[in-house]
């Protein structure tokens, strides 16, 4: 007689806003601990680790929004590759403090917050994974 294997039941979250990005990175369950720190992420779920300590999905909520992210599956056709082309923005009520936030956690500096020429203040930080990370603090309208 053969044993069955289940995996384990994940809870249902929430999924928050009307666009989710999902994010492969190496390491995703590292890549969810630095967005504790860096970003004040909460992980709503999380898939166990496989034998090699990687995760097919996390699902995070970060400044009020859905972000999902999982490691590569090399031996499923999903090579690990380099974040390009895009960033993550967050729309924020005090970009100094987020800023602040993201490299004391271990971002680097793109573009220090400053003020821009359609009236925000605007910054750019990429994480240790690759991922740039745009915020944007709305000037009084």
């Amino acid at each position: 007689m053969s044993e069955t294997l289940e995996a384990p039941v994940v809870p249902f979250a929430e999924t928050k806003g009307g666009v989710v990005a999902y994010l492969a990175v190496d390491g995703a369950a590292k890549a969810a601990a630095f967005y504790e720190k860096a970003f004040a992420a909460t992980i709503a779920t999380q898939h166990p680790l496989d034998e090699k300590g990687r995760t097919m999905h996390i699902h995070l909520y970060i400044n009020g929004s859905s972000v999902m992210l999982g490691d590569f599956y090399e031996e499923h056709g999903f090579a690990v590759v380099a974040p390009a082309a895009f960033n993550l923005m967050l729309p924020v009520t005090d970009i100094q403090a987020w800023y602040q936030r993201a490299i004391d956690a271990g971002c680097t500096s793109q573009t220090p917050p400053q003020k821009m020429f359609w009236g925000d203040t605007y910054a750019q930080v990429v994480d240790p994974f690759g991922v740039t990370w745009a915020m944007n603090e709305g000037a009084p309208r």
